[in-house]
C-alpha cells in the first residue's frame, strides 16, 4: 500500500470517527486508536499520539462556540481541570510502561462503558442546593435559554473533582477526552444541567489533552504524517456532525448507531489484546 493510498484511507476513516464523535459528544477517539491499530496496524502509541492531536483540533473549534454563547462554565471548567491535567500526565506517563495489551484491553473495556453512558437518558439537573466550597471558588453560575437566564448551583465539589483526575488518567493513557466521565462527574455528581457539563467537558478535553501530548511528543509518539490526516479528518467530520445534530429532531439513532460500532470495536479491541495482537 503506497502513502497516498493509506492517507486518503486513514482521512475517511477519521472523518466518519469525527462524524460519529460529534453526533455524541464523546469524540472521534472512541473510534480513531481502535480504527488505527486494528485496521492499519499502526503501534498503539503512535494512534494514541495522533488521536490526542484530534482531541486539541476538535475541542478548540467547538469550545469557542459555546463559550461564546455564554453556556460553558469557564470557572468550574478550569478548575476542573487542575484534576484533569495532573491526571492526563500521570496517564501518559504509565502508558509509556504499560504493556500495550493490556492498554487494548482497558480500551475496550471503556469503549463499552462509554455506549452504555451513551444511552442513557439525559435530565437537566437544576439544584439550588448550596455548597460551601461551590460559593467559596464562585462555581454556581446561569445559562442562557429561550425562556430566559437559568441559574443554577454546583454540589459535591470534592468528589467531582477526584472523578475529574480519573478520568484524566484514563485521557492520558488511552488518547480520549474522556468526555463521557467529565460529563458523568458534573452531570450526575455535582448536579450540573445536562448542557452546562457537555459544553464545559468540551472545553476541557482539549486542555486535557493537550497535557497528555506534550509526554507522548516527547517520546516521539506524535507522527506528523500520522496525525495530519487523522486532524483534518476528524474535524471535517465534527463540522458535519454538528450540521446534522441541528437539523435533526431526534438523536435517539445516533446514540443506537454509535453504541452498536463502539461495542463492535470493543470486542475487536479486547480480542486483539487477549490474544496478542496489539
Amino acid at each position: 500500500m503506497s502513502v497516498i493510498e493509506l492517507t486518503i484511507i486513514i482521512l475517511i476513516g477519521s472523518y466518519f470517527a469525527g462524524l460519529l464523535g460529534s453526533l455524541t459528544g464523546l469524540g472521534g477517539g472512541f473510534v480513531i486508536v481502535p480504527l488505527l491499530t486494528i485496521a492499519l496496524h499502526v503501534d498503539i502509541h503512535y494512534a494514541i499520539g495522533a488521536s490526542l492531536v484530534s482531541v486539541i483540533a476538535t475541542s478548540s473549534g467547538s469550545a469557542a462556540a459555546y463559550v461564546k454563547e455564554g453556556i460553558t462554565n469557564m470557572r468550574l471548567g478550569m478548575f476542573l481541570e487542575i484534576a484533569t491535567t495532573a491526571g492526563a500526565m500521570t496517564g501518559a506517563i504509565l502508558a509509556i510502561y504499560i504493556p500495550t495489551h493490556y492498554i487494548a484491553i482497558l480500551f475496550g473495556c471503556i469503549l463499552i462503558a462509554s455506549a452504555l453512558l451513551s444511552l442513557r437518558n439525559k435530565a437537566e439537573h437544576i439544584t439550588k442546593e448550596k455548597s460551601y466550597l461551590a460559593e467559596k471558588l464562585k462555581l454556581n453560575n446561569s445559562y442562557p435559554t429561550a425562556d430566559g437566564s437559568v441559574e443554577y448551583s454546583v454540589t459535591n465539589v470534592g468528589g467531582g473533582f477526584f472523578m475529574m483526575l480519573f478520568a484524566g488518567v484514563l485521557s492520558g493513557l488511552l488518547g480520549i477526552g474522556s468526555g463521557a466521565l467529565k460529563v458523568v462527574a458534573m452531570d450526575g455528581i455535582m448536579k450540573i444541567p445536562f448542557k452546562v457539563s457537555t459544553t464545559t467537558s468540551n472545553f476541557m478535553i482539549g486542555v486535557t489533552a493537550a497535557a497528555s501530548a506534550v509526554v507522548y511528543l516527547q517520546r516521539g509518539y506524535i507522527d506528523p504524517g500520522l496525525s495530519m490526516p487523522v486532524v483534518i479528518g476528524v474535524v471535517l467530520g465534527a463540522l458535519s456532525g454538528s450540521k446534522i445534530l441541528v437539523q435533526s429532531t431526534s438523536s435517539k439513532w445516533i446514540r443506537v448507531v454509535f453504541s452498536v460500532v463502539v461495542s463492535i470495536l470493543a470486542i475487536e479491541m479486547i480480542y486483539n489484546g487477549l490474544v496478542g495482537k496489539i
